[in-house]
C-alpha cells in the first residue's frame, strides 16, 4: 500500500522537507512549520513576552524562513536556523519598542508589590504558572543582550558556541554577558520572591 502524501511528509527528514519546500511543496513547508512552531514560539515569547506581538514575530520568522529556502545550505540545522531568525526579529522588536518594555516592567513590579501586600504566604502556595510568570517578569527586566544570551544558553539549552553563532558574537562575549545576566537575574528573582534553591 502506498503511503498517503501527508504521512509520507511527516516521516520525511528535515533535509528532504527543505528540498521539497524549495521546489514549491506546500505540504513539506507546512510540516516544517508544524515541527518547529512550538520551538519558535517559545523563543519569541521568552524574548518579547506573550501576546499579539509575539504571534506576529513567530509568523514573520516562518515567512523569512520561506523566503530564505533558496539560499539555505544546511550548514545549520533547521531548528538552529529558525531560532536565529526568531532571535534577530525579537531583538529588532525590543530595540524599536524599548520604552514599552520599560513601562511594562514598571507595571509588573508594582503588581508584584500589591501581591506581596495582599497575598500573604503566597510563596508557599504559588502555582507553577504563578512562578513562571514571576520568572518571565524577572527575565523581562534584563537588557536585550542579556536576555538573548539567557534564552539561548539557559532556556533553549544551546551550547556556548551555538549561542555565539546564533547571536553573531564571540564565545567570550557570551560568557561575560551570561555572567552579568545571571547576577542580575538572581537579584530580579529575589525581587519576585523567588530565592535560589
Amino acid at each position: 500500500m502506498t503511503p498517503s502524501p501527508v504521512s509520507a511528509t511527516s516521516a520525511a527528514s528535515d533535509v528532504d522537507l527543505v528540498a521539497a519546500a524549495r521546489d514549491g511543496s506546500d505540504p513539506a513547508f507546512a510540516e516544517l512549520v508544524r515541527r518547529y512552531q512550538g520551538q519558535v514560539e517559545r523563543v519569541v515569547i521568552r524574548m518579547v513576552g506573550p501576546g499579539d506581538e509575539a504571534e506576529d514575530v513567530a509568523q514573520e520568522t516562518f515567512i523569512r524562513f520561506h523566503g530564505a529556502l533558496r539560499t539555505f545550505r544546511g550548514d545549520a540545522t533547521v531548528g538552529t536556523f529558525l531560532t536565529r531568525i526568531a532571535m534577530n526579529l525579537s531583538l529588532n522588536v525590543l530595540r524599536r519598542r524599548r520604552w514599552q518594555l520599560r513601562r511594562f516592567a514598571r507595571r509588573d513590579v508594582s503588581d508584584t508589590a500589591d501581591t506581596a501586600v495582599y497575598g500573604a504566604g503566597s510563596d508557599d502556595r504559588a502555582t507553577a504558572s504563578d512562578q513562571r510568570a514571576r520568572i518571565e517578569r524577572a527575565l523581562g527586566r534584563l537588557s536585550n543582550d542579556q536576555r538573548a544570551v539567557v534564552v539561548c544558553r539557559m532556556l533553549e539549552d544551546c551550547s556556548t558556541r551555538e549561542t555565539a553563532d546564533l547571536l553573531g558574537i564571540p564565545e567570550g562575549t557570551v560568557m561575560s554577558r551570561l555572567t552579568r545576566a545571571l547576577e542580575r537575574l538572581r537579584r530580579e528573582l529575589q525581587t519576585e520572591g523567588i530565592d535560589e534553591a
